[in-house]
């Protein structure tokens, strides 16, 4: 969940840049607009490296255990970090698109929420109607749930795992491109 919200709102550094006039800048440098994206892409992922591992460290702490092991942990360490090039490049490209904060708080909730409650991570889908467990084969956040919590099994579904985080790598990269192609609309719009 942390990897979904946080992620969401990286656009407002875009935004805020270009507020102060920063990314016009930027724009008018040979600066490749894909290094941009990738900046804020690769910043996010290591705070969501940082936050799952305090978080891992303290649910250790207070007494759970991964079966997982080592390995586990870092399929689930990098389904959140692709959860997070998903929905960082989701909302870079928002920011590029609106050059509105309050649209892409608006949009980032509107699509976080119902993710997450459209998955696994709150509550078995197999105990909610037949069409919840339906969106959720569609649903990227699940993917991460699905891959991290197969992971730390203490006999994972590996197939599943790499399954599920291949579809995560698979849309990370559309979506990276989606928002380097952002950069286009917003110089027009300029």
């Amino acid at each position: 969940m942390m990897a979904l919200f946080g992620s969401a709102w990286t656009g407002t550094t875009y935004i805020q840049d270009m507020d102060r006039g920063v990314m016009d800048r930027f724009l008018t440098s040979p600066t490749s607009r894909g290094a941009l994206i990738g900046a804020t892409l690769l910043y996010q992922a290591l705070l969501t490296v940082v936050q799952t591992l305090i978080v891992l460290g303290i649910a250790w702490l207070a007494g759970a255990r991964f079966d997982g092991g080592v390995p586990g942990i870092l399929v689930l360490v990098l389904a959140a970090v692709l959860l997070t090039v998903i929905f960082g490049a989701l909302s870079d490209a928002v920011a590029l698109l609106t050059r509105q904060q309050t649209a892409l708080i608006g949009i980032s909730q509107i699509l976080s929420f119902p993710l997450m409650f459209l998955s696994s991570a709150i509550m078995d889908t197999r105990l909610a109607p037949a069409w919840v467990a339906d969106i959720a084969r569609y649903n990227p956040f699940e993917w991460a749930v699905v891959a991290g919590r197969g992971a730390l099994q203490s006999s994972p579904d590996w197939a599943s795992v790499w399954g599920h985080l291949g579809l995560l790598a698979g849309l990370g990269i559309i979506m990276g491109v989606l928002a380097t192609s952002a950069f286009r609309v917003y110089r027009r719009s300029v």
